[in-house]
């Protein structure tokens, strides 16, 4: 076991659900309940991660990124190293591909909220961000936790957005899923097995709990 990967991997799922869940609450409960001339393109491109291949993500997120692009020149310039084969780059590209996990799963539980709830809330006044903290919220829980169980898990795992942003630099950007691929190519199986079960064992639970919270919540509308 590649104790150093699996660190790497659980401290990027980590800061990925730190930074992505806050800003996918505010995407998702915008989609949920605003109408604008484009918002079906917005939606698009929110799940464009769901179906693109990780290769071509990740050869974009160069382009996007690299020493040759404006964002990469001024990274580079306000921290002093760029993007690309660095932990930060990994972040980037994970809350990209991680965008469709949690912002969906949110954009639901805010739609299933009816908008007499809301109204009946600001009639009794109660100011918008009020209801949004003590009403919304609460009321949305479900697809905020799922969507976090979601977003960690399948951090966890991702391979080719990983191996084509951040390379395999141990320590750096060597993650429990490229450690794996490693351990495969020089034939060492019982270290690739042990590695592949515990991440397997962490999806099999995480899309369990989110199964849990799905029939949780037909019970409680039924």
């Amino acid at each position: 076991m590649e104790w150093s990967a699996l660190d790497l991997s659980l401290n990027l799922a980590f800061w990925t659900c730190v930074i992505l869940l806050p800003l996918a609450v505010l995407v998702g409960r915008a989609l949920a309940w605003n109408k604008f001339r484009g918002k079906a393109f917005v939606e698009a491109m929110v799940a464009v991660p769901l179906v693109l291949p990780p290769t071509v993500l990740g050869y974009y997120l160069i382009l996007s990124l690299g020493e040759t692009s404006s964002i990469g020149r001024f990274y580079e310039a306000l921290t002093g190293h760029g993007l690309v084969f660095t932990f930060d780059g990994l972040l980037f590209a994970s809350i990209i591909f991680n965008l469709p996990f949690a912002v969906q799963p949110m954009q639901r539980a805010f739609e299933a909220i009816p908008m007499n709830v809301r109204e009946a809330a600001w009639c009794s006044g109660m100011s918008h961000w009020h209801t949004f903290w003590s009403i919304e919220l609460p009321l949305a829980w479900t697809g905020i936790l799922s969507a976090l169980v979601l977003t960690f898990a399948h951090t966890l795992g991702e391979f080719g957005v990983v191996l084509m942003m951040g390379g395999n630099i141990p320590g750096e950007t060597r993650t429990l899923s490229i450690a794996i691929y490693d351990r495969v190519q020089m034939f060492d199986f019982s270290s690739a097995g042990f590695m592949s079960a515990v991440l397997l064992s962490i999806s099999v639970i995480a899309i369990t709990f989110v199964y849990a919270l799905g029939y949780r919540r037909q019970r409680h509308h039924a």
